[in-house]
């Protein structure tokens, strides 16, 4: 006779694995908060992304209430929403993995064909892909596709078949928002330097020279995700020579060339740059 197990039991065999989990009801969402943590009123829980004190005992604030603690998934805050659970969602960056989530057939021929091959899980509509490792969570990073990681829950559906492979790069540049979409600079062809105009800590142009030499290789070798390798680029360059304002026009404008020639106009270019040197706080 076979048994069907219950969303609990299948929570259960997770967390044994390491797995964090918690209850869906109807719909595939998470239970909705309890009325002590209602319109987030106890500050969220510890882990989330804006900390608060809450601790609480019940299934509240979706993905960051999942867990491996049997005491707590057992628990009689828990039990009402086992008894009315229609699935089990996990934590997949507590789990240490990301899930590619296809959600159409055009999306699932766009992954094999761009993509190393993973563990896949069949899902309605589509195919879960998961990598080991990490990345912020997004949506819509192109037409059909979702990434599930850090800050977000997915439905287990299964193993799957295949073997889970590293995370590539190329999914993580699914994630780099275009800085141009996020924050418009003023459209400039002289891009803001920044420079606190102090003593070079680098000490030779070499250094300078070789950083930049590697900046401009690095986006002229960029097979896909431009947008998001001159972004990264420009950010690396001022993480490292934005401080002491030994950057000069005439660098920066090598960097820009090399991004041009890879189809990069000059508007995202000076966005790029810009918003480099606002996410350092320069």
């Amino acid at each position: 006779m076979t048994t069907t197990l219950t969303p609990l039991h299948t929570a259960l065999h997770l967390a044994a694995a390491g797995v964090p989990v918690l209850p869906l009801r109807a719909g595939k969402v998470p239970f909705g908060n309890c009325r002590e943590c209602a319109d987030n009123a106890c500050g969220g829980r510890p882990h989330m992304k804006s900390a608060g004190p809450c601790r609480c005992a019940a299934p509240c604030h979706g993905w960051a209430a999942a867990t491996t603690d049997r005491r707590v998934i057992t628990s009689p805050t828990w039990t009402p929403a086992w008894q009315r659970a229609a699935a089990v969602a996990y934590h997949p960056g507590g789990a240490n993995l990301t899930v590619v989530d296809l959600d159409d057939p055009a999306a699932i021929a766009w992954a094999r064909a761009t993509l190393p091959a993973t563990r896949t899980v069949t899902t309605t509509r589509g195919e879960h892909w998961i990598y080991l490792g990490t990345m912020p969570s997004a949506n819509a990073v192109r037409p059909g596709v979702d990434i599930k990681s850090l800050m977000a829950y997915a439905r287990w559906l299964g193993n799957g078949t295949g073997v889970t492979a590293a995370l590539p790069d190329a999914v993580r540049a699914l994630g780099v928002k275009d800085p141009s979409a996020a924050r418009r600079a003023p459209q400039s062809l002289t891009v803001p330097l920044r420079g606190h105009g102090g003593a070079c800590p680098h000490r030779t142009p070499t250094y300078l020279d070789r950083g930049i030499a590697m900046g401009v290789q690095r986006i002229t070798e960029a097979r896909s995700a431009v947008h998001a390798t001159v972004y990264r680029t420009f950010l690396a360059v001022l993480s490292t020579h934005g401080r002491c304002g030994c950057l000069t026009d005439a660098h920066v404008g090598r960097l820009f060339t090399a991004a041009q020639a890879k189809g990069e106009s000059p508007r995202h270019c000076t966005d790029a740059w810009t918003n480099a040197l606002t996410t350092l706080g320069l």
